[in-house]
């Protein structure tokens, strides 16, 4: 393929055109007007006023940065120009910790900060693009995306950089409504930005020692959000929903049969867990991975709204029993991934209770309707679950990844997962090692996710994530109340959604008039893929459809973006319809 270079005034975005204006990569920054905060940034930053004396007989290497004395100024950030650095002949190893490399480095970092600040502006203009999209081949094809024995330049290596954003999809623009996470947090972006620069491990305080402490506080907190006293319990951050699902499966194994931590599956009865119909697809994954079985795996019928039926789970819960099987686990779900359907955990917590087996409540998408007291009644008896997953990813617009599983019984998984791995959690360290939490974990290495909910929560506070959490249900509910009796749509099922999922079917103006046959679902099932790839096509909004039983193709319109409004989700069906009206 062509050599990135190559293609260099190709990867920028015009407004509505698909194309960015060029990037200097070399021209100094002016100073900055008056009243204006300045972009610049200069070694005073770093060192203050004359802290760094300049190297008189130091020789500056081909395309270095032109050692200047050290920053006078009274203000800070300060007009000065940025240093005129010339990429094309600097490598990776001319940034920190190279000698003499504090100058160069900064210019580097304020000209990636300076692309993805552009990237987030435009990510919430709705004149640009949601998406640039081109197939898989043409990407190959258009760009060399191998790798080299040899190193590229820092010029090669920030336009890499503008090509990748200008590929990707801009996950915060208002009119992308394409999966259950969306949206861009400024708060929690500037909190994912410095945990990469902190780039430490989660399992030990002495290596993250307010990482740490913010985790516990923060699931201390989530705990108080479901129920339980005081916030008792545990909990951990998990990379993703799944992960979380499959660590409440091997927790409940592990309660009814501790055994099975050091003998395994064989020296266990044949374990069964039940979920409903509609629940997401990482129950049967866990147990496959757990060595359960996706067999042992129950789907309980749900009725037409996507809400699993009780009488349904204890008749299966008998049945289990019956043929000589173990049921250890029931996961609840509080907010279906295509529906958006709530369980009713109530009456689930009571069949638990009486057969004695783990409830689990799967609020990776609902969980996020605990911080608003008009829609929290929805999880009503979430408090008698014995665990919960909650991803703040989702409705509570966290940046991926941030997902958590909680536990009510304290101490439960450090008993399931800790190794004594002696060369991390010595017993003998001088500080309290309850805060050493990495051997109750799956994982070794352990990514900071904690930092950003910590952050924003503290920027928004409880009442503004409920405010944008209500704004969401709001608009869903907009959306239900344009489109239910409008000439082209209809509803999946009847009645407001429970959550902001809202299910339907763009019928165009040629099967409109057909009978409910055979041919009119065939040619129906057709209608919304067909939408669906002119919208990526011309980059004006993403919206997911997909198929649900014996239902044909239809969309699955989810609001979990805080920058939507009323006039988004008007250009939304304005738009469906205008894709859509010569199928």
């Amino acid at each position: 393929g062509a050599s990135l270079v190559a293609f260099r005034n190709d990867v920028g975005e015009e407004k509505g055109s698909g194309s960015f204006p060029p990037h200097p990569v070399s021209s100094p920054r002016p100073a900055a007007s008056h009243g204006a905060v300045c972009p610049c940034r200069c070694q005073a930053l770093l060192y203050g006023d004359a802290e760094k004396p300049v190297e008189t007989g130091a020789r500056a290497a081909p395309g270095a940065a032109e050692p200047r004395p050290a920053c006078t100024c009274d203000k800070k950030p300060c007009g000065c120009q940025k240093a005129e650095v010339n990429y094309a002949f600097l490598h990776s190893t001319d940034l920190l910790p190279a000698c003499n490399g504090e100058i160069t480095t900064m210019s580097f970092l304020q000209d990636i900060v300076d692309i993805l600040l552009q990237y987030v502006v435009k990510s919430f203009d709705r004149t640009t693009k949601v998406i640039d999209f081109h197939y898989p081949n043409e990407l190959l094809q258009e760009y060399n995306w191998e790798l080299a024995d040899q190193p590229q330049t820092l010029e090669e290596i920030l336009l890499n950089c503008r090509t990748t954003l200008k590929y990707a999809i801009k996950t915060g623009h208002p009119r992308y409504f394409n999966q259950l996470s969306t949206g861009l947090d400024m708060v929690g972006l500037a909190a994912d930005w410095l945990t990469s620069a902190a780039n430490t491990n989660m399992f030990t305080y002495e290596i993250a020692p307010v990482f740490v402490l913010l985790e516990y506080v923060t699931l201390r907190k989530m705990r108080e959000m479901v129920g339980w006293p005081g916030g008792c319990g545990d909990g951990i951050f998990s990379p993703g929903g799944a992960i979380s699902n499959m660590y409440a499966m091997l927790i409940a194994r592990f309660k009814m049969f501790p055994e099975v931590k050091e003998k395994g599956m064989a020296a266990i009865p044949r374990l069964v867990a039940f979920t409903s119909e509609h629940s997401h697809f990482s129950v049967k994954k866990g147990a496959a991975a757990l060595g359960i079985g996706t067999d042992s795996v129950i789907l309980i019928r749900c009725d037409e709204r996507g809400k699993m039926i009780p009488s349904d789970l204890e008749r299966r819960i008998l049945e289990a029993k019956q043929k000589g099987f173990v049921p250890f686990l029931v996961s609840a779900t509080a907010g279906t991934t295509v529906y958006g359907a709530f369980d009713p955990l109530i009456a689930i917590a009571d069949i638990c209770k009486k057969y004695k087996i783990w409830m689990h409540v799967d609020g990776a998408w609902g969980g996020g309707l605990l911080m608003s007291r008009k829609h929290k009644w929805k999880l009503n008896g979430v408090e008698r679950a014995n665990s919960v997953t909650w991803n703040p990813h989702k409705m509570m617009g966290v940046p991926l990844q941030c997902s958590a599983l909680l536990v009510r019984e304290e101490g439960l998984m450090q008993s399931c997962n800790q190794m004594h791995a002696s060369y991390l959690f010595q017993q003998d360290k001088h500080y309290d090692l309850s805060y050493d939490t990495g051997d109750k974990a799956l994982q070794c290495g352990r990514h900071v996710d904690v930092f950003k909910l910590w952050l924003m929560w503290r920027a928004k506070g409880t009442t503004g994530f409920e405010a944008q959490i209500d704004k969401c249900l709001e608009l869903a509910e907009y959306l239900y109340n344009k489109i239910k009796n409008r000439e082209g749509y209809e509803m999946v099922f009847d009645g407001k959604p429970q959550h902001t999922n809202v299910c339907f079917w763009y019928i165009p103006p040629s099967l409109r008039s057909m009978e409910d046959n055979e041919e009119r679902m065939s040619r129906l099932m057709k209608v919304a893929p067909v939408i669906k790839a002119r919208m990526m096509e011309y980059g004006t909004t993403m919206v997911s459809y997909q198929p649900l039983g014996d239902k044909v193709n239809f969309f699955r319109m989810v609001i979990s973006n805080p920058a939507a409004t009323h006039q988004d989700i008007d250009f939304l069906i304005d738009e469906i319809e205008r894709l859509g009206q010569d199928l």
